[in-house]
């Protein structure tokens, strides 16, 4: 009875916060090194408009999603692109709606986006597979002690937006209206 109580209780400010750069550093590097990619990944943590023009640009799709994902291309074996995993980008905007709609934190929901993310600069694609990369993400979610996963949403009744689609290239933020993170060989 009281637990019923405590979900029902208002959400606290603080959780609805942006998360620090070490927090999702820290996140970051836990979650590459267990979906086992290695090289260099940006997170760009960004608005809607910013996701909306990236989505048009890189996927043809005028709309804002939550999460898009951009492998690195090596040119050539052997050359510095392959130290570079990709690029993941996350619209703040939309991922604060998902955490508030599936009551948890933002922290969370950048979390969950972070990994659907990084699954793709693996090389899963969950609109071609026959389920490995929902079964992945499952996984690696009970691992790393994540909520449901955006597959699982996008497949329940109520749909919420599901980004993160592999696309090949990278691209330079502006500066001024993004925050990003880098962090090193995990």
């Amino acid at each position: 009875m009281k637990r019923a109580a405590a979900s029902a209780a208002p959400r606290k400010s603080a959780d609805f916060r942006l998360p620090s750069a070490r927090t999702l550093g820290r996140f970051l590097s836990e979650a590459q090194a267990a979906v086992r990619l290695k090289g260099q990944v940006t997170v760009l943590l960004t608005t809607d408009a910013a996701i909306r023009k990236l989505n048009r640009q890189f996927r043809g799709k005028n709309k804002a999603t939550d999460v898009l994902s951009f492998p690195s291309e090596s040119p050539f074996p052997g050359s510095p692109a392959e130290d570079i995993a990709g690029d993941i980008a996350i619209s703040v905007t939309t991922a604060l709606g998902q955490a508030a709609d599936h009551g948890h934190s933002l922290t969370t929901e950048i979390k969950v986006l972070i990994l659907h993310g990084l699954l793709h600069l693996a090389g899963y694609d969950h609109e071609a597979d026959s389920g490995q990369m929902a079964r992945r993400e499952r996984l690696l979610r009970g691992k790393l002690g994540l909520p449901q996963g955006l597959i699982e949403r996008a497949e329940a009744p109520k749909q919420v937006t599901a980004g993160g689609y592999g696309l090949g290239g990278f691209f330079q933020p502006r500066r001024g209206c993004h925050r990003s993170l880098a962090f090193g060989d995990r």
